[in-house]
């Protein structure tokens, strides 16, 4: 009987984390390499100017891969050794990757507390979309563990309507650092999430990783999402 995949989280990404755990999925965090103006550059060369939902994907897939090509690596040492335990025959790799926009604009993490507050009174009263790509790598044995060789993704689109906050109340938001350090310089479960009004779409790919999406996927893999359920 094949074994339940072990999941691992291409991302350093602590909401994705805890979102998953929420959901009673623990997955090892294994944090990619990839350089993303690199890949972005690469893939507008060969497709084209990439639209944000195409944008997140492309560097969704790229973090997704680049783990499990690692995770590879580390197993065919092993393999070659004959003293190692192998570390990808039941492994499963989810790659994300979040871009906030506004008016046809890509809107990243805000490099320093002024442009931060700047953001956030351009949002103000305002609405955006938030799009979270998806990438899934199945490095299972297909003898032993039921493998497909898949590796599948899809985008997640969340329009999300921001409050009319004065610019005290965004000086105090920038002052706690937070909006430094996500995409669009907000975020749903933690601080920020007073100021948003309403969202159009999925709760938690606003927060990074969209639970029913990521669902369909697995299961196109066929790996049903109970299965992965640890408490």
């Amino acid at each position: 009987m094949a074994r339940v995949p072990r999941l691992v989280l291409a991302s350093q990404s602590p909401a994705r984390l805890a979102t998953l755990k929420s959901a009673g999925v623990t997955p090892t965090v294994v944090v990619s390499g990839v350089d993303e103006d690199k890949v972005l550059a690469d893939a507008a060369e060969r497709f084209g100017e990439l639209d944000p939902a195409d944008a997140v994907l492309v560097l969704a897939q790229a973090k997704a891969e680049e783990v499990a090509s690692r995770l590879e690596a580390t197993r065919d040492d092993a393999d070659a050794d004959a003293d190692g335990q192998d570390t990808a025959t039941d492994v499963i790799v989810i790659g994300c990757d979040s871009m906030l926009e506004i008016d046809g604009t890509i809107v990243g993490k805000p490099a320093d507390p002024e442009t931060a507050r700047e953001r956030c009174r351009s949002m103000r009263g305002g609405k955006g979309v938030l799009h979270t790509g998806h990438w899934v790598v199945d490095l299972r044995d297909d003898d032993t563990d039921g493998g497909t060789g898949g590796t599948i993704g899809s985008t997640s689109s969340t329009t999300v309507w921001f409050a009319d906050i004065d610019d005290d109340e965004i000086d105090a938001y920038v002052a706690t650092g937070e909006p430094l350090q996500v995409a669009g310089a907000f975020t749903i479960d933690g601080l920020g999430g007073p100021y948003i009004e309403r969202i159009e779409g999925d709760h938690h790919g606003v927060v990074g990783i969209s639970l029913p999406l990521l669902r369909e996927l697995l299961a196109e893999l066929n790996v049903p999402w109970r299965t992965l359920r640890t408490s």
